[in-house]
């Protein structure tokens, strides 16, 4: 735990009413070295704070009694400035917006991992000691590895963006979603002259317009009700930095006005100040939709797309680029045997031909939840194919791909290998597969078409 500033008590006050929610926050916080007082409402929490100073409340929003809206009123209104978060499983905008104006530090959508918890606290610790230059989503560890790939296409667009890593050019990155979009915002940032400083991500679909613009520009105290202190926009905590805004499709025409001006004259307003606050960041971009035609269709900004595209990107997906496949397989499946403290290593051929053999519409992060999956019910060992449970209604096995190349063919030998190993019973085979019997009847039928012996 960083050191307290000298003015503010290390307590942390948790309401919840949940005992095993207020258990596992508990432990977590303790863990990281900050003292914890629990309360299980609201009433509880405003008695203890008329008694003994504390520095961060943490709620939930909706208990008996009195709940967290309710309860910070109660605070505000006593004119105490305490950074407040509210937690809640029943997230809706009004709430998120009630709470904003209340003056709430921040807002989280249960379940969240403890690990944001955590840094937000990290944040709203420094911001108050007057330390925002250093806040920032910290660059993965795995990021040091690079970006995974054995695909032509995407050794491509690494070399190109290697090449402008060290300018301040705009990178946007467009493809579905899943394809690994952050991540190779992290490794640009990474690869960079600004690599030791902040890297900050903002999901502009994650917020509603007036919840993104405070986060994203700040606010003065006073600029409006609940305000009762300065807060810096993420804008200036990636001071120096990389900003990166996920999914920027999402964001409203108005928005993008204030997004454009911010880009062209590196400047920006907090809501409510007087002065507008120079910064010196690097941004880049990402979106699941194809800009252009946004733009086309009047739902983007033709002036903003241009500034944004000096350097445009298109991640393939997955099922575009199957050499992949084994390489991120094996590089999740050692993270997660590691992760979970499970003595298995590796993937087995038959069960890297079946994923290879999918169109994984999810992409990586499709491929990344069944590897996971498999982990977690292999007790040891190489990962084999029973032990990936794929979703009846999702696609088994690919059956566009043209009986020439080597993913047809890897298909083909595993397909005629489990058959073997099960004596001809299509019936197993195809269980073990994964595959249904009529796809196994129809591959049987393709195979003996081209003259091939099954």
């Amino acid at each position: 735990m960083k050191e307290m500033c000298e003015y503010e008590e290390s307590v942390i006050l948790v309401v919840e009413d949940d005992s095993n929610m207020r258990l596992a926050l508990s432990k977590s916080l303790g863990g990281q070295g900050y003292p914890v007082v629990l309360a299980h409402d609201g009433y509880e929490a405003l008695e203890y704070l008329e008694k003994q100073p504390t520095w961060l409340v943490i709620a939930d929003v909706n208990m008996p009694g009195k709940g967290g809206i309710e309860m910070l009123r109660d605070i505000r209104a006593a004119g105490n400035p305490i950074p407040v978060v509210l937690m809640t499983a029943y997230s809706t905008v009004d709430t998120a917006v009630q709470a904003l104006k209340l003056g709430a530090a921040d807002y989280l959508q249960k379940p969240f991992p403890l690990q944001q918890l955590e840094s937000m606290i990290s944040r709203i610790h420094q911001e108050s000691c007057g330390l925002n230059e250093e806040i920032s989503s910290p660059v993965e560890e795995n990021s040091s590895v690079g970006f995974l790939t054995g695909n032509e296409r995407v050794r491509q667009i690494l070399k190109m963006v290697e090449a402008v890593a060290s300018s301040n050019a705009t990178v946007l990155i467009q493809g579905e979603s899943g394809t690994g979009k952050e991540i190779l915002a992290r490794y640009i940032h990474s690869i960079s002259p600004r690599t030791n400083r902040p890297f900050v991500a903002v999901n502009c679909a994650a917020l509603p317009d007036g919840l993104l613009e405070s986060e994203l520009f700040g606010y003065e105290k006073g600029a409006f009700t609940g305000a009762l202190a300065r807060r810096s926009g993420k804008f200036e905590l990636a001071h120096q930095g990389t900003l990166l805004l996920d999914e920027i499709g999402e964001m409203s025409l108005g928005l993008q006005a204030k997004l454009l001006r911010v880009l062209q004259e590196r400047e920006v307003d907090r809501l409510g100040a007087r002065q507008p606050i120079s910064v010196d960041i690097r941004v880049l971009v990402t979106t699941n939709r194809n800009l252009l035609q946004e733009v086309q269709a009047g739902n983007f900004r033709e002036d903003l797309y241009y500034r944004l595209s000096v350097m445009p990107v298109t991640l393939p997906p997955l099922r575009e680029r199957p050499e992949d496949i084994p390489l991120l397989a094996e590089y999740l499946a050692e993270r997660s045997f590691k992760r979970n403290h499970r003595p298995g290593v590796g993937i087995t051929p038959e069960a890297l031909g079946c994923l290879k053999s999918r169109s994984w519409r999810g992409n990586v992060r499709e491929l990344e939840n069944a590897i996971e999956r498999a982990v977690l019910l292999a007790d040891s060992g190489p990962l084999r194919i029973e032990h990936f449970a794929f979703d009846a209604a999702s696609p088994q096995v690919v059956t566009t791909v043209e009986p020439t190349g080597s993913i047809w063919e890897m298909e083909r030998d595993l397909i005629l290998r489990t058959l073997e190993r099960h004596g001809g019973n299509r019936t197993h085979a195809a269980k073990e597969l994964g595959i249904s019997i009529r796809t196994m009847r129809n591959k049987l039928r393709e195979y003996r078409q081209l003259g091939i012996e099954v």
